[in-house]
């Protein structure tokens, strides 16, 4: 007999808190890994965010984006620098990006017209390129270019590898697929 992870009575509100957990264990395996710019990152904990578009609802996935951004700050010590800044406009971009693109073109549909590889290229797109406006605009000016193209590659690369991953995970857990869908 299988038990279930969440309690029945409270599933929705403790797979909040799990999502999130998820969320902030990742951002501190990335912490682990060294980085060529202080605000670029692998994207690993934006994957909980991805996974959770068809299991919550489109409130707690913004309640689990705003709530990583805020306690990874606090974890790293960086809420009250430029850093937090990078994150938080990443962060918000990536979801809104990876939200438009499930709800535009994968929700309700019997045929998606985009998969999890597409919606995390969006995500780390639109994450890049939010991180690019507010280097341009806040602290760089017009040299931010310059870090334009190792930003967008290793977007590219890292949005690819982590909606692979995202596609492999979903077609093969059974605890992923034991989840309810949010209507």
């Amino acid at each position: 007999m299988e038990v279930p992870l969440f309690p029945p009575a409270h599933e929705k509100r403790y797979r909040l808190v799990f999502f999130s957990a998820l969320c902030l264990f990742l951002s501190m395996v990335e912490y682990a890994i060294p980085k060529p710019l202080p605000f670029m990152r692998l994207g690993l904990a934006n994957l909980p965010a991805l996974l959770a578009f068809s299991k919550m609802t489109v409130g707690n996935v913004a309640l689990l984006v705003a709530t990583k951004t805020v306690v990874q700050g606090l974890i790293s010590g960086t809420i009250f620098s430029y850093v937090f800044l990078f994150s938080a406009a990443g962060s918000s971009a990536a979801a809104v990006g990876m939200g438009l693109l499930y709800y535009g073109f994968v929700r309700g549909r019997e045929r998606p017209l985009a998969g999890l590889v597409g919606m995390s290229l969006a995500g780390a797109l639109c994450n890049n390129g939010a991180q690019l406006l507010v280097a341009r605009f806040l602290f760089f000016g017009t040299a931010a270019r310059y870090i334009a193209p190792l930003l967008l590659c290793s977007g590219m690369i890292t949005g690819l590898l982590l909606g692979i991953f995202a596609q492999r995970f979903v077609s093969k857990s059974r605890w992923y697929a034991s989840l309810e869908g949010c209507p």
